[in-house]
């Protein structure tokens, strides 16, 4: 990844380099044997071009013995399906952690941040299956394949219960687990495109599955996970997650529009989550980032921390900083410094 790019925008370039590079490499390195179908710049056999659109990645890992990486927190543009055959494996999302057994599934929604592993992956078999539905924001409407076969009632029922539901992690059906390891063998033996058929017929007999197992659990719906405030929400969160995009000048028409937003809403949003204004957030995150430079590298001079924190008045930056922590950057910096010298 050369440059951060928002996470509103084009998920490809702004997150491959996070979510793939540790499982490229343990290909590579021979620790990790992989059977993936991938469209894009996921790690796997390309699928052909015409071939299921929609499909980001379908197969699985197979960890035979304790991996020295992890994924960290990342986010995928689709709906992503995991399921644990054999093994156990840390898993987290939303600040939850998890301790997968075999048979649990996952299921993270467009642009839930996750990671798995805690922090490394552990001897696993791993089916993964991610779904593009078109959503760049929370509250943006699903738009699924056109070869999904299910009836319309039942596909908007269950895009309806996974746009709405919390829970993340699920003891599967019997049914459930049998389609998805019949898409791990389909994905195993295709030559060229042979099992496109056969992914087309157990993904859609999966869904159904899926579909059916939710309804008799009486699953719980949250309607504000698609809201307008869910989005900013998710946008107030990666710029405190990110704090090294903040160094660029941001105007708060060019962030409401990243979130699909008009200027007014974005700012009212931000002010019922925060009591801040986008302004007042952002110097918040900053100052935030500058204290804790100057605390960890007191060798950086004050005028670069404050350009690398986004600030490009040194007197402002200053004022704020005194006004935020009682005390000048000068002095955080110089107990930085004899921090350091007693170590």
């Amino acid at each position: 990844m050369t440059r951060p790019v928002p996470i509103y925008r084009d998920h490809d370039e702004a997150y491959q380099a996070d979510s793939c590079a540790p499982v490229v490499a343990a290909i590579a390195k021979g620790q990790l044997r992989s059977f993936t179908l991938v469209h894009g710049h996921y790690p796997g056999r390309q699928l052909p071009q015409d071939a299921l659109p929609g499909i980001k990645t379908v197969g699985y890992w197979d960890a035979g013995h304790d991996q020295d990486w992890g994924l960290e927190w990342h986010r995928n543009e689709g709906i992503e399906f995991t399921y644990l055959e054999n093994g156990t494996l840390g898993f987290a999302v939303s600040g939850r952690e998890f301790l997968l057994e075999p048979g649990d599934l996952t299921i993270t929604r467009p642009w839930q941040e996750h990671r798995v592993g805690l922090p490394l992956v552990t001897r696993s078999r791993l089916h993964c299956l991610i779904l593009d539905v078109g959503v760049r924001r929370p509250n943006q409407e699903w738009k699924w394949p056109r070869w999904l076969m299910l009836d319309s009632s039942d596909l908007e029922q269950l895009t309806d219960i996974l746009r709405h539901n919390e829970q993340s992690v699920w003891k599967t059906s019997q049914p459930v687990r049998r389609c998805l390891e019949a898409i791990g063998h389909a994905v195993e033996s295709d030559q060229a495109g042979s099992s496109i058929s056969r992914l087309t017929v157990r993904i859609n007999d999966f869904l159904l599955e899926l579909l059916d197992m939710l309804r008799q659990r009486d699953v719980g719906l949250d309607r504000s996970l698609t809201s307008s405030r869910r989005t900013v929400e998710l946008f107030l969160e990666d710029v405190r997650d990110h704090p090294e995009r903040l160094e660029s000048d941001c105007r708060v028409a060019d962030m409401a529009a990243s979130c699909g937003l008009g200027t007014t809403q974005f700012i009212s949003q931000v002010k019922r989550l925060t009591n801040m204004t986008p302004a007042q957030y952002l110097n918040h995150c900053r100052l935030e980032r500058a204290e804790k430079l100057l605390r960890e590298q007191p060798g950086q001079s004050i005028t670069s921390v404050a350009l690398a924190c986004g600030f490009y008045s040194g007197q402002y930056f200053a004022t704020l900083f005194r006004r935020s922590f009682g005390r000048s950057p000068h002095e955080i910096r110089n107990r930085g410094i004899g921090a350091r010298q007693h170590l």
